[in-house]
């Protein structure tokens, strides 16, 4: 560690930078689901693979522990847009935390590697989305505004891809439906767009 930041390139981590894959959850069992995204450089690690690498790292010292991680993938900005492409992976995670204050603590996370909250859909120095916290189903309410899972995660690629390389076994808590499952639902377009890095 230097300067107060995890070294991405951690010898405790795989050869992509992630934990390494598999373990965790057993088949269909309910897991807590991180998705990660980025397509701009930030000031600290440089490249967007770099900086999702160093949040990995850092989870530990915010009371979470990496399970298994997916490869890298490659895909195109949602919705539409001249943005670069976004590098994007999934994670499944271990924490006595309530939801609530682990998506608080992924918020702080990520404005400490940079990222400016200013509008939505923009592009971003890393984007960390709790996508699903063991098989709770919760709608926003004045109390909370977290939904579980995640709402649109049915409907991405970037996030069913690596998700299903990672638990393929995995049952959306609300569906019933695997990762797989949604998966093979979507668009063979969509699903096209979606390419998993080398080395990763």
């Amino acid at each position: 560690m230097a300067n107060g930041y995890a070294n991405p390139r951690d010898p405790s981590m795989g050869e992509a930078g992630c934990p390494l894959r598999g373990g965790g959850a057993g088949k269909g069992a309910p897991m807590i689901l991180l998705g990660l995204g980025a397509n701009l450089p930030s000031d600290i690690y440089g490249p967007p693979r770099s900086t999702l690498q160093a949040a990995l790292a850092l989870l530990p010292e915010h009371g979470v522990t990496v399970l298994a991680c997916s490869s890298w993938y490659e895909s195109p900005a949602v919705p539409p847009s001249e943005q670069p492409r976004f590098v994007n992976a999934v994670a499944s995670l271990a924490t006595d935390l309530a939801p609530e204050v682990l998506l608080a603590r992924l918020h702080a996370l990520e404005a400490r590697l940079g990222r400016r909250r200013r509008r939505r859909w923009e592009a971003r120095v890393i984007d960390l989305d709790l996508l699903a916290y063991d098989d709770i189903v919760r709608t926003p309410g004045p109390d909370s505004p977290l939904e579980l899972p995640h709402p649109r995660m049915t409907e991405r690629a970037f996030v069913l891809l690596p998700l299903t390389e990672l638990a393929p076994d995995w049952r959306h808590p609300a569906s019933g439906l695997s990762a797989a499952e949604l998966l093979a639902a979507l668009p063979a377009a969509d699903r096209a767009q979606v390419t998993r890095l080398r080395g990763g």
